[in-house]
């Protein structure tokens, strides 16, 4: 006779544990924190750097924007490398190049070394930006899996939010941020140095977490896959769940490569592929980071001073908190493509009140924009809407369906190719800013992105499918 103590025991061991499955996701959201904020500590830099440096527009746009070509070749090389070496491991590498980043960029002493440690930074943030939200999704069940990779999201923008808050902070104990602050350094300069502890707190936990299952499995590891699945699945389902990884690879077993993501029925880059590069592109054309890499410059372009733009940029970082608390909430229920489409629709018609708003407006005496008290307030309510339907969508939806969307042979690879677009996109979108707003004006920029995010909304309805509920092993190429 079985005793109840077997029973019992049998039970939880072949139980998912779900709080160990919890506290790894969080220690792979770290990464989503710092993501947030290298992106966006340089927002209250830019006054440091354009009198550290004397740079003139272009050269503030490619000082802001350097981070976005590492970021855009890390995001490629992560997926690649990821599959050669592990996701832990790469999310190891990265939280190094965090450290060294925040710490090169606060001394550096020249606009080519800033460049420097801001692209090493990038490299940094790419592979993050693939990677935590991939073993998030390689770790979790598909019932609570968006849920858990939309923490990721929450991440990054309380990194964004962090870093605001820590800007304008330490602007405000200075005076302003080219002032000298501690060790007679300027604000500017310790608000990159913000960044060490939380990275240095990530490089520590990885080391205590496991390697992806899934990883494992196309290496044929098949003890230590074993494993980790029985971890965090239980024996029985750890085992079944090991047969279904292994039955969704390639029947011949090779090892992922780039060559997977052309279709051999057809001899053309799969669908699913042109998807998730349409996913990446329109996150960044509804010109997003432009929100929040020049927050301070733009409120300051119309007329706020440099301590109430930057108060600003708190507001938005925790109205976008706010947004993405309630996408955790119903990703899962209604599901990933609603949120997209809605969201687009929310884009469209905020930017647009913006662009009116600005193209209302006229140059003061000192070249820069004057709106009336009406459209000032028009302006500053409809960014803050803007933002709160992106976190509410594409803000974290894309991530999400970015880590599950691709079937287990070509995760890495097209997370490679859509990380190159996004952040491709990004660095575009970015370095043209200060360009647009010089030349174009504020009006017309900002009406460009309001056609990219009505655009996005038939891109939507026409090309994306639902991932709800369906297991990794269930996806379609």
């Amino acid at each position: 006779m079985v005793q109840p103590s077997s029973v019992a025991a049998a039970s939880a061991q072949d139980s998912e544990n779900t709080r160990f499955i919890l506290l790894i996701s969080l220690v792979a959201t770290i990464g989503g924190f710092l993501f947030g904020f290298d992106s966006g500590v340089i927002n209250g830099t830019v006054d440091g750097l354009q009198r550290a440096f004397d740079s003139d527009s272009v050269g503030t746009g490619f000082n802001v924007a350097s981070m976005l070509l590492g970021c855009a070749f890390g995001a490629f090389f992560a997926g690649r490398l990821a599959d050669l070496y592990g996701r832990r491991t790469l999310l190891i590498v990265a939280a190094v190049f965090f450290i060294v980043s925040a710490w090169g960029s606060g001394v550096a002493g020249s606009s080519a070394e800033f460049i420097f440690y801001r692209i090493l930074g990038g490299l940094a943030v790419g592979a993050a930006s693939v990677m935590s939200p991939a073993y998030i999704s390689e770790v979790s069940a598909a019932h609570y899996r968006g849920r858990l990779a939309t923490v990721q999201q929450i991440a990054i923008i309380c990194g964004l939010f962090a870093a605001f808050i820590s800007n304008y902070l330490l602007a405000k104990f200075a005076g302003t941020s080219t002032e000298p602050l501690w060790g007679g350094h300027e604000a500017w300069r310790w608000m990159f140095w913000m960044e060490i502890a939380p990275a240095a707190l990530f490089l520590v936990l990885l080391l205590f977490i496991p390697e992806s299952p899934r990883f494992l499995v196309v290496k044929a590891r098949k003890p230590q896959a074993l494993a980790v699945l029985t971890r965090l699945y239980g024996s029985v389902a750890g085992a079944a769940k090991f047969d279904e990884i292994e039955a969704s690879l390639a029947r011949d077993h090779h090892r992922p490569r780039f060559s997977d993501l052309i279709a051999k029925a057809t001899g053309r880059v799969r669908p699913i592929v042109w998807v998730g590069i349409g996913l990446a592109t329109f996150q960044q054309l509804v010109g997003i980071n432009v929100v929040f890499y020049y927050g301070a410059v733009l409120w300051q372009a119309v007329g706020f001073s440099e301590s109430d733009a930057l108060l600003i940029n708190v507001l938005s970082g925790g109205l976008s908190i706010g947004a993405c608390l309630l996408t955790v909430v119903l990703i899962d229920r209604i599901g990933r493509k609603p949120l997209l489409w809605i969201g687009s629709l929310g884009m469209a018609v905020s930017l647009g009140l913006v662009t009116v708003a600005f193209a209302t407006g006229s140059l003061d005496s000192e070249g820069k924009l004057a709106l009336s008290d009406n459209m000032g307030l028009l302006a500053l309510v409809a960014a803050n809407v803007y933002v709160i339907f992106f976190n509410l969508s594409w803000g974290p939806v894309m991530w999400v369906m970015l880590g599950e969307m691709f079937p287990n042979q070509i995760r890495g690879s097209g997370l490679a190719v859509a990380g190159l677009f996004q952040w491709g996109s990004n660095f575009a979108i970015t370095m043209t800013f200060p360009v647009m707003l010089a030349g174009i004006g504020l009006a017309a920029t900002y009406g460009f992105y309001t056609i990219a995010a009505a655009v996005s909304i038939f891109f939507v309805i026409r090309f994306v499918h639902e991932t709800r509920g369906r297991e990794l092993e269930q996806m379609e190429g």
